[in-house]
């Protein structure tokens, strides 16, 4: 287990954890069951960067430093499958034309402009919620979007080849201990919300069901680029239910 684990933070992070030890390739097949531990050091290290900015700068300059530091971090991994979701559902006309714009290393002007409008949002939506609540919402948010998004392997196989992958892994289904695991990545950090940002919660839940029935009704299935694009929608619709519950609140 401990060997997933730290295959996960290898896969999901561009940190230096492949000099702590070699683990097997077979590990990476089980990546996603630890995906939402992985959010843990992403999550934690945008609270912490926004936290500690919010004593220097503006709140604007603090989200967005937030922001870039996960970029960092990751190496704009879901970034990347983000904009190649858009560019293959909002050029493809079919499955095999989906995929192969999916696959193509060149970012396309749906996935540039589906960039710009999704930090566009996601900023101006961060930016509404209290500087008290800021820190919180990014560090449970992005756990949580990824414990909901690594249940895509439960609902559908994966729409290439092994070989014809980018990371040139399909990964496996959770046995139940990897279940256990990936609830307590997602859910645990939630303990340190308010009582009343829990409505922030439905949304990634809908967006999940939503892009499960565009995947299977286009691809029939997932790939990598699908993960990642399920996982910052997800988020974003937390942002956006922590924005509403502000509202509300005021």
């Amino acid at each position: 287990m401990l060997d997933n684990v730290l295959a996960a933070f290898m896969f999901f992070t561009r940190l230096p954890f492949w000099k702590l030890k070699t683990v097997p390739q077979e590990c990476f097949k089980h990546v996603v069951a630890y995906w939402s531990l992985s959010g843990w050091l992403t999550g934690g290290l945008m609270a912490l960067s926004c936290w500690g900015l919010l004593y220097l700068f503006p709140a604007p300059v603090a989200v967005i430093g937030a922001l870039i530091v996960r970029l960092l971090v990751t190496g704009a991994l879901h970034e990347d499958g983000l904009a190649d979701f858009f560019d293959g559902f909002g050029g493809g006309r079919d499955r095999e034309s989906t995929l192969r714009i999916m696959k193509d290393s060149f970012i396309g002007s749906y996935g540039v402009i589906g960039l710009i409008l999704y930090y566009l949002l996601g900023v101006s939506l961060l930016l509404a919620l209290p500087v008290q609540v800021l820190p919180v919402v990014l560090g449970c948010a992005d756990p949580f979007a990824k414990y909901v998004g690594s249940h895509i392997l439960r609902e559908l196989p994966y729409a290439r080849k092994e070989a014809e992958s980018k990371a040139k892994v399909v990964y496996d289904r959770f046995t139940w201990k990897e279940m256990v695991a990936s609830a307590l990545g997602g859910l645990l950090p939630l303990v340190f919300l308010p009582l009343s940002y829990s409505w922030m919660l439905i949304g990634p839940v809908v967006v999940f069901f939503l892009l499960i029935h565009l995947f299977r009704s286009r691809l029939g299935g997932y790939t990598g680029d699908c993960c990642g694009a399920l996982f910052l929608l997800a988020e974003l619709s937390a942002w956006m239910g922590a924005a509403i519950v502000t509202h509300f609140m005021e």
